[in-house]
């Protein structure tokens, strides 16, 4: 059998680019070009040249063809839109920029975050043990390490390094442990939530004690329902503070190991000498944190007059269109006005509460303390007097009620004779911050940015990370079968209609 010239010089040319692009794919892979892949190169590239000079006059004719010239356009305009794409994909890598679109701002880091890991002064290894790295744990590193290079991140094989495993008691794969120092916690949860508050436990020395009174019907941190502050105290432990309780009438006096006293939400007035033990405490530079609901007397009006502050008898009617379009009903003021102060400079959006009463600056001013009003209700609002038609219904009575904005919050601090810092924050609600309402809104960074103030955890003032809404449609029986009828049936049986009308009309 005879082959012809043509047919040699065809094949060449199919061999050479078949050895010259398993050539380019060794060097893709190896990422090193090595003798190999040099020969498979240069042997390629030479078949395939002979085969383009042997074949020259073939190509000259096959190129002034018209078929080939359409052919020809086609390719550069295929190329060119290649090229752009290709400028595109390298502009976004050297100019990395990302927007995130969600309601949230999930996929953005916390500026809580940002500062943690900018103030980051020693190593924090993270160690995760397993074969394949955990999605959620890659979609967040990369954000974390481009803020702290002090960050530390390895994958670890527990088969591989079953000492390792035993040493740091993995009991299943994919477990991440966080490490600085001697410190070591177990991350529970693969959010940026709970990777920052994991990082903040082994960084963060606990030495600040924030204390909640009980014993007059204050809210509970034991208490999971939706009246509790169960909430409040895991996160007050995640960001590495001591939370205990305590009764005056037992204590006596106020511990020694408080930082911060909160009084959230009391049932009943205190009695005179406990009320004694709270501004001893608060006189000698104590901090206190005073929740005080409508429609219940406190026992603390001395200490709050002494700093200048007024609660009011009142109820706080709210009648913003945004309120009523929010469905938050008219004794639930959001609060959008903030006083210029440390604790709301970081507060990112409004705070609702729950059936509010008044807080002011009263009329007589000390100029040892500096006091501001921290929150403001809008102007359609005013503080209802007339709390004796509690469930009824309330009008505005010129010269009678407070017109809106109304204070709803007071923030003060002064000096003390020992060179002490006293600070007191009095707000007219105790259930934004309930397991039922912390998560509104930006209630608990309003919440815990005050804890922080008092407590004097200037760089734990920030906006903490986003928890995902859970979003569902709860649908009806007979919307679900109208879904199933539309989806399932209709749309598909219109589409096998529609293409058996074209193919008869074609035939």
């Amino acid at each position: 059998m005879r082959i012809n010239r043509q047919e040699w010089l065809k094949t060449m040319g199919w061999l050479g680019a078949a050895l010259l692009l398993a050539g380019l794919i060794r060097w893709q892979i190896e990422d090193a070009l090595r003798r190999i892949t040099q020969v498979l190169l240069s042997v390629g590239g030479a078949l395939l040249l002979v085969a383009l000079v042997g074949n020259y006059r073939a190509l000259v004719a096959y190129f002034r063809r018209r078929s080939t010239r359409l052919g020809a356009n086609t390719l550069v305009l295929a190329v060119a839109v290649l090229a752009i794409l290709a400028v595109l994909n390298f502009l976004g890598y050297r100019y990395h920029k990302r927007f995130d679109l969600t309601e949230q701002k999930l996929y953005t880091l916390s500026d809580q975050t940002q500062q943690i890991l900018r103030n980051l002064q020693q190593e924090v290894r993270i160690l995760e043990f397993s074969k394949q790295a955990n999605p959620q744990l890659e979609q967040l590193l990369p954000e974390y390490r481009l803020l702290s290079r002090q960050l530390r991140y390895e994958r670890i094989d527990p088969q591989e390094q079953p000492e390792l495993a035993r040493q740091y008691e993995i009991r299943r794969a994919g477990e991440v442990i966080v490490i600085a120092g001697e410190r070591t916690e177990r991350l529970e949860e693969f959010t940026e939530q709970g990777l920052t508050n994991a990082i903040l436990r082994v960084t963060r020395e606990a030495a600040r004690t924030i204390c909640f009174t009980e014993g007059h019907g204050e809210k509970s941190l034991e208490r999971s329902d939706a009246a509790g502050y169960r909430l409040v105290e895991q996160t007050l432990r995640a960001e590495r503070y001591q939370v205990r309780s305590f009764n005056l009438a037992v204590e006596k006096a106020v511990p020694a190991e408080c930082t911060v006293v909160v009084v959230a939400g009391p049932q009943t007035a205190f009695f005179p000498q406990e009320a004694d033990q709270l501004e001893q405490y608060v006189n000698g530079g104590g901090k206190l944190l005073l929740l005080v609901d409508p429609f219940v007397t406190h026992g603390l009006d001395k200490l709050l007059a002494d700093w200048n502050i007024q609660v009011g008898e009142d109820l706080i009617i709210e009648r913003n269109l945004f309120s009523q379009l929010a469905g938050t009903g008219p004794v639930v003021p959001l609060v959008g006005e903030y006083g210029v102060h440390r604790i709301t400079e970081k507060v990112p959006a409004q705070t609702m509460f729950p059936e509010a009463r008044s807080v002011r600056l009263g009329t007589n001013s000390r100029s040892d303390i500096q006091a501001v009003e921290l929150l403001k209700t809008s102007p359609q609002s005013w503080a209802e007097k007339d709390i004796s038609r509690r469930g009824g219904t309330v009008e505005f009575n010129e010269g009678k009620d407070l017109k809106g904005p109304v204070s709803i919050g007071v923030a003060a601090e002064k000096k003390t004779g020992e060179g002490k810092t006293a600070r007191v924050v009095v707000i007219g609600d105790s259930d934004f911050a309930s397991n039922a309402d912390i998560r509104q809104a930006a209630n608990a960074d309003l919440f815990f940015n005050t804890v922080a103030w008092l407590a004097e955890s200037e760089e734990m003032i920030t906006v903490r990370p986003k928890s995902p809404k859970s979003r569902r449609v709860n649908l009806t029986a007979a919307q679900q079968t109208m879904l199933f009828w539309f989806t399932v049936v209709l749309l598909p049986g219109a589409s096998l209609i529609a293409g058996a009308y074209v193919w008869w009309k074609r035939r």
